[in-house]
């Protein structure tokens, strides 16, 4: 019975190994922008995707804007920091600050004044 499976474990292996070299694909998730006195400024289902493989990510609404911009990215410049930005309809990529990941939520970026989550 053994012997009739040998076969595949070598297939099973190549897929899988396939797969973690695939790049991280966009996805849905559910996004929650915040301004600086703690108003909601997008809630809502956005377009999640990963870059640099540190963790980094931006978002994006589906349709139109989100919190005002194109695209907010968050890339990470260490462990528990990130750098800011949000992509202006004119193609700017404006400088929202440093963020910190959140202690109470792991999927929150907090900055001076924004807060921005991913789940």
């Amino acid at each position: 019975m053994i012997a009739k499976f040998l076969p595949i474990v070598p297939l099973i292996s190549i897929l899988m190994v396939a797969q973690i070299q695939q790049p991280a694909q966009a996805g849905d998730a559910f996004c929650v922008v915040k301004g600086a006195t703690g108003n909601i400024q997008f809630r809502g289902k956005c377009i999640f995707k990963q870059s640099g493989g540190n963790g980094s990510f931006s978002i994006q609404a589906p349709s139109g804007l989100i919190a005002g911009r194109s695209m907010i990215s968050v890339y990470i410049t260490e462990p528990g920091i990130a750098e800011v930005r949000g992509l202006t309809t004119s193609g700017i990529n404006s400088r929202w600050g440093t963020a910190k990941r959140s202690t109470s939520d792991a999927a929150c970026w907090v900055g001076s004044d924004f807060t921005i989550c991913a789940y």
